[in-house]
């Protein structure tokens, strides 16, 4: 008789914004997952959303517990690098909510140590099971719009008033680029692939501002350009993607709803979870419409993907090596910004095959 599989036990450092709205829920939706025990100075904040989850105060409490498989780390930005080293020196798997790290230079070190400690080290990028972004995968693979030239990729919030978070004060991974450039750039690399160069400008718009509340990045490729942006101060927002190409052009407004779902209460599984009822819009010569349905998200997929690499069942869903290559990208655009020139990516071969899969299948 065949005996059912024990859950892989994992543990969650943080539990704040990132913590409480993706990683808690999306862990307890997928089978095979047992969220076990999280790291918070708030334990009746944890509580209060879940039971039968152990609340311990520091993250050393995991990085020794034998019953842990999976350390996921959703803590600041400047955490990740010695979170991640410590668990994997401890011989846990690892999840790193994006940035990868803070610099180039970590992320290499880390995607070492996890090939010499052979453990599973991923990056959380769950918006590549975003629905506009599956549906911008769709249409370029079905060839409607020919050979893309124009990308436009746009994740814009209007929030006027600088807020006392780490997020938007002076320190290292703090501002808009190390927030959201991460998913940008994730995303045109899996369309794409590695740009010949990058050009970007960021700058502080709103009064107050400590950091950078703008970026606005160009990926060079060939003839293509590949336009990364990120605000601040976009009152009703912007087109989520648009793409021109050589036999018509799409958009797609509204960006995918999963986020507010979590924040509503909405368990990630339940009826309607990720439905986009926000059609894209293909465009032809003549300028006439035709409406495309937008594809359901899930990002409980990247979760499943992640059970499965630590079971041996399936490969890493994001891997080091991809992780490491995003870094390259964001720390070039802060390289270009303060220049005022476009920057080459200084990266080995092996680290731009990493998106070769990727690309080829959206070329």
């Amino acid at each position: 008789m065949n005996e059912t599989p024990s859950p892989v036990r994992v543990a969650l450092i943080g539990y704040g914004y990132a913590g409480k709205t993706f990683h808690a829920p999306l862990i307890r939706s997928v089978p095979g997952l047992e969220l076990a025990v999280v790291v918070s100075r708030d334990a009746g904040k944890v509580a209060a959303d879940m039971s039968g989850v152990d609340v311990v105060g520091t993250p050393h409490d995991v990085m020794t517990n034998p019953d842990i498989d999976l350390v996921v780390i959703a803590s600041p930005n400047d955490t990740h690098a010695p979170l991640a080293r410590a668990a994997l020196q401890a011989g846990k798997h690892v999840v790193v909510d994006k940035p990868f790290a803070i610099d180039l230079a970590q992320a290499r070190e880390l995607a070492a140590l996890a090939a010499a400690q052979d453990r599973v080290l991923s990056v959380f990028q769950n918006r590549r099971w975003d629905s506009d972004f599956l549906g911008v995968c769709q249409a370029m693979a079905d060839g409607v719009l020919g050979e893309v030239r124009h990308f436009e990729s746009h994740i814009d919030r209007y929030r006027p008033e600088v807020r006392a978070r780490w997020r938007e004060q002076q320190g290292p991974g703090s501002g808009i680029w190390y927030d959201l450039g991460p998913h940008l750039i994730d995303q045109a690399l899996l369309l794409f692939g590695v740009p010949e160069r990058v050009m970007a400008s960021l700058a502080v718009l709103r009064d107050g501002g400590e950091v950078a509340d703008w970026a606005h990045v160009v990926l060079e490729y060939g003839a293509r350009r590949v336009i990364l942006h990120a605000s601040m101060l976009v009152a009703g927002g912007s087109p989520r993607f648009t793409l021109h190409g050589t036999r018509a052009s799409l958009v797609k407004t509204r960006a995918d709803r999963q986020e507010a779902q979590m924040l509503a209460g909405v368990l990630p599984g339940s009826d309607a979870w990720g439905d986009d009822p926000d059609d894209m819009l293909l465009y032809d010569a003549a300028g006439e419409a035709t409406r495309l349905p937008t594809p359901v998200g899930d990002q409980r997929r990247y979760y499943a993907a992640l059970r499965d690499a630590v079971t041996g069942y399936g490969g890493n869903p994001v891997t080091p090596l991809q992780a490491v290559t995003v870094m390259a990208v964001l720390e070039a655009a802060i390289e270009s910004a303060a220049s005022g020139r476009a920057v080459d990516l200084a990266l080995s071969r092996e680290e731009r095959a990493a998106w070769d899969a990727g690309a080829s299948a959206h070329s």
